[in-house]
């Protein structure tokens, strides 16, 4: 049987020939999106919205939802059908060992995570038509680091916890974009698959898994074994409520690196609008965070971040995908290459003075809220997600 190809992405063939079935379920994954989530959008809510109720479903169960469609009631059945294998001991442990380096884990969510992302036109076409890719690209990070502030929290991915019901609305989200945008008739499904498709939410998962583990490491940051473990886990669980099919949820590390691997090799690069989207990221947002952490005079510590920001984001992408970004060259890569043994070792110092781990986490998760409140006051974010953003 002849598989449909996107006709826009590139080596298909080689992803089935090097990758087997995977390579399969990849180019598959390219044309089904969210069918639970996009049948509830779908659906008639009379004087209410699907927004609404899936809150109110959310908030007090599928049946407080008064004449709840089957479209609702067949989302609710999957979301309160917590699967087996979740270990919520093991989704607490994954949230402490990230948010004791919340700072670390900010700077590389934003400069490796969605940089990596950025690399793929097909991937960012849904945010360039809603309009959101270039414009305000902080607002969008805190809307980010909101939801994340609620997920990684201990407890925070229960049923009836902030982390769960986030999930489930960035989901419902998701949903609303993929048929807007297939209603606008602007969207070319021959050449691209569907908006937002099972494989490229993959990716997102691994954005937030081994790609920012990754990167985190190489800052210096050294996770144990059973902690990297759990971080997996916690992604896999968080792939599962956010509408991710088993065929391509990732369960380990090698699932995320196999997923980066198909990601890359089928996108064909990315276009201007990715190019706009990262120089409004590093400037409107990387860059002023990373100079709240440096010591001396605004203009100074601006300067430093944008030429540290650029070497960053080479470190964690590479060269190649960097010169197609257009990001910067410079000489400091080289340094940033070299730095994470030092760093490395300036933790473990700290881990011996402070060796009360508890007392430690506590304090990270009170100094990571902290700094998200700071991030609205600054950019003037009244809202959590875009769901309830005025228009």
């Amino acid at each position: 049987m002849e598989r449909r190809i996107p006709r826009d992405l590139v080596n298909a063939d080689v992803a089935v020939r090097r990758y087997g079935d995977l390579g399969h379920r990849w180019l598959d994954g390219m044309w089904h999106g969210d069918p639970l989530a996009d049948a509830v959008v779908a659906d008639d809510f009379g004087a209410s919205s699907a927004t609404e109720a899936v809150r109110a479903a959310l908030a007090g169960g599928i049946d407080s939802v008064a004449d709840a469609p089957e479209s609702l009631r067949m989302l609710f059945k999957f979301l309160d059908d917590e699967p087996d294998w979740v270990d919520h001991d093991r989704l607490d442990n994954a949230a402490d060992a990230l948010v004791r380096h919340t700072p670390i884990l900010g700077m590389v969510l934003g400069a490796a995570s969605l940089v990596r992302g950025a690399g793929n036109e097909i991937a960012g076409k849904p945010l360039a038509l809603t309009g959101r890719y270039v414009s305000q690209p902080a607002v969008r990070s805190v809307e980010v680091g909101e939801w994340l502030r609620h997920v990684l929290t201990r407890g925070g991915m229960r049923r009836d916890a902030a982390g769960f019901a986030f999930t489930v609305r960035v989901r419902l989200i998701h949903a609303h974009v993929r048929r807007g945008i297939l209603a606008s008739g602007r969207w070319d499904e021959e050449a691209w698959g569907v908006p937002i498709p099972q494989s490229y939410m993959a990716l997102t998962m691994a954005e937030f898994g081994h790609i920012a583990v990754e990167a985190m490491e190489m800052l210096g940051v050294r996770f144990t074994d059973e902690e990297r473990d759990d971080i997996y886990h916690l992604w896999r669980y968080v792939g599962h409520v956010i509408g991710m099919s088993d065929d391509l949820n990732l369960c380990k590390e090698a699932d995320h690196l196999l997923v980066e691997e198909l990601y890359r090799l089928t996108s064909p690069g990315p276009s201007d609008d990715d190019r706009d989207f990262v120089v409004a990221l590093t400037g409107d947002y990387l860059v002023p965070e990373l100079a709240n952490l440096l010591p001396g005079n605004e203009r100074f510590s601006r300067a430093v971040s944008k030429t540290l920001m650029y070497g960053l984001q080479r470190v964690f992408i590479g060269d190649a995908d960097a010169d197609a970004l257009r990001i910067p060259d410079g000489p400091v890569k080289h340094v940033l290459r070299r730095i994470g043994p030092a760093l490395a070792l300036v933790n473990r110092i700290q881990d011996l003075r402070y060796p009360d781990r508890e007392r430690v986490t506590l304090r990270a998760y009170k100094g990571r809220d902290v700094s998200m409140e700071r991030m609205r006051a600054d950019y003037r974010v009244e809202h959590d997600l875009v769901d309830a953003a005025p228009h």
